[in-house]
């Protein structure tokens, strides 16, 4: 009978699933928002009676549902592609992510939700959704377009995001406290991991496929991928990471074989099949309940995930050299959440450490942002003709002139010299900034675990002050060498990017401001920077402007020599390292 169960229940998954697919492939609509009705129609919070008898069942065929679809994604991304995404991309991946989390963690404690429940909240609205958004320009017909290539480099960048967040996330499962410190050792666990797996699946999987597809049988080729995406995602399991990330990993790393495309053809069914289910599982799970009670929540939190991305990822395509009509689209585009902000849901419900609610949050917004996609991808050209109507001509001519400058920022193909001098300078800025990181983390740990008990002697504010002021003093030489690299650099890309064909008459001083506007702006960064960094010895605020008045003196008397002094610990480190070399 329990068979006889099973098949029923799956049968009533896939008959639904199928008129689902004909119903909105005719009102053209995505089928992922249909398998997601379907499930909330047989689910069972949905009256007169449930159609599932046994979701347990269903839930299990879910996860191999997860599985592929991870699968897919992976092959879908590979190396090659992550290459050839620009700066712009991951600024803008990097920029959404950050920015989304601490709006979505805020938004928690504004509700008064407790620290799991937000955190994961920022998470769910931090990932853009990869499958909506494909399926939505493939519809509108605009794969080929400019903005579209930006759009897909930025999912690249969030989906191998969104495997780190995931991984740190699995964690507050475990006993472990969520610390700075346990975040830096599991991101550096997982990227070892990461780096592992993709040396060793590079050289050994694409060899190994070539061998298989020697035997010329789909069948054999169909069994070999399955053992590997398992197998693989079997280890994951063992080193206690998700099989999101194993399934995910194994994707990317067959994506390295010349065989990728029949790779493909071959596992499309059962991607189908499985994400179908996957999906309407979802929709399962959703409780309408939950929804009535929680309506002002995620009418706010799909207000702020349409706002925020559009804001975020338009900002910074446009700060990165695209216009402000082709940012505007690029930000319309990603303004959704998807299948990562269910994984991320269903992880928290399956380690118990989520509250109920959350889910059928995540499932409402995605299916309103779901809609929202294709009408917000239309309406970019009209709000951006819209804005640029509205905005005062100097405005619009300043924005214009910030964009024909960074466009005339030269390429390395352009000039080569130019590029090996920016990236010599930025590897140095570099060294220095994970100097002064050693300094102050050396100094917070000092004071952390009292090794010098000074507190006996002093108040504690006067203790973070002195370590505060004395790290910073120690750093001066590192601070300096890293405002004189970001100095130079400034005056190299005003002096090579404003032509004087666009800037006329203005010329020098469009140089001279871009010259010290850019150090000003990358010191007020340093400054953040090293604040994070002494969170734990930061003094308060009157005492801070204590010590950087200290500081700001004693530049004015030592400049000089803490320049001499920076070159000489220079020099003694290239000596120390051709002598290591010899």
């Amino acid at each position: 009978m329990q068979e006889l169960s099973f098949i029923q229940d799956l049968a009533v998954i896939m008959i639904l699933a199928g008129i689902v697919t004909i119903v909105f492939h005719l009102i053209k609509q995505p089928v992922v928002l249909g398998y997601i009705l379907a499930g909330i129609i047989i689910g069972p919070y949905t009256p007169p009676f449930a159609f599932i008898r046994n979701q347990h069942t269903i839930q299990m065929l879910a996860e191999l549902g997860v599985i592929f679809l991870m699968f897919s994604l992976g092959l879908e991304f590979s190396l090659r592609k992550l290459s050839r995404v620009g700066i712009a991309a991951f600024l803008a991946a990097v920029l959404e992510i950050v920015v989304m989390i601490w709006i979505g963690y805020t938004l928690g404690q504004w509700f008064h939700w407790d620290f799991v429940d937000s955190i994961f909240l920022g998470a769910m609205l931090a990932i853009s959704s990869t499958t909506i958004i494909v399926k939505a320009l493939r519809e509108l017909g605009l794969q080929k377009k400019s903005f579209v290539q930006l759009i897909y480099g930025i999912l690249i960048i969030e989906d191998i995001l969104a495997i780190g967040i995931i991984a740190l996330l699995s964690t507050l499962g475990s006993n472990e406290v969520f610390t700075l410190k346990s975040t830096f050792i599991t991101l550096g666990q997982l990227l070892i991991f990461l780096i592992i797996a993709i040396i060793l699946g590079v050289l050994i999987v694409p060899r190994l496929l070539n061998y298989i597809f020697k035997l010329k049988s789909e069948e054999t080729v169909l069994i070999s991928v399955l053992a590997l995406c398992f197998g693989f995602c079997l280890l994951a399991i063992k080193l206690k990471y998700s099989i999101v990330l194993g399934a995910f990993l194994m994707g990317a790393i067959i994506a390295e074989s010349k065989y990728l495309f029949k790779i493909e053809k071959l596992m499309e069914p059962l991607r189908d099949m499985f994400s179908a289910i996957f999906f309407v599982a979802v929709g399962l799970m959703f409780d309408p309940k939950i929804f009535v009670k929680y309506t002002v929540p995620v009418i706010i939190i799909t207000l702020v995930v349409i706002l925020g991305k559009v804001i975020t990822c338009s900002l910074t395509a446009y700060l990165t050299g695209r216009d402000g009509r082709t940012s505007l689209k690029v930000g319309m585009g990603l303004a959704q959440i998807g299948e990562f902000s269910f994984i991320i849901a269903a992880l928290g419900s399956s380690l118990k450490i989520t509250s109920g609610f959350l889910f059928p949050i995540a499932v409402a917004v995605s299916a309103i942002t779901t809609i929202t996609t294709p009408y917000l991808i239309k309406a970019a050209d009209p709000l951006a003709n819209l804005m640029a109507r509205m905005m005062p001509k100097s405005l619009v001519d300043v924005l214009e002139l910030y964009t024909a400058w960074m466009r005339g920022l030269p390429s390395r193909a352009q000039s080569k010299e130019v590029f090996h001098i920016v990236k010599r300078s930025l590897i140095h800025i570099f060294i220095n900034l994970v100097i002064v990181a050693a300094i102050f983390f050396g100094l917070s740990f000092l004071v952390k675990n009292e090794v010098i008990p000074m507190k006996l002697i002093l108040h504690a504010r006067l203790v973070k002050t002195i370590f505060w002021t004395v790290a910073l003093i120690i750093s001066l030489p590192f601070i300096v060498a890293i405002y004189r690299k970001i100095k130079a650099l400034s005056m190299l890309l005003a002096a090579v990017s404003v032509k004087e064909t666009v800037a006329g008459r203005f010329t020098s001083p469009v140089r001279k401001l871009i010259a010290e506007i850019i150090p000003i702006i990358a010191m007020i960064m340093l400054f953040l920077f090293i604040s994070a960094l002494s969170s734990s010895i930061l003094p308060p605020a009157e005492l801070i402007i204590l010590a950087l008045v200290i500081i700001a003196i004693l530049l004015a008397l030592l400049w000089r020599k803490l320049i001499k002094l920076h070159s000489r610990l220079q020099i003694a480190l290239m000596d120390s390292v051709k002598k290591d070399e010899k």
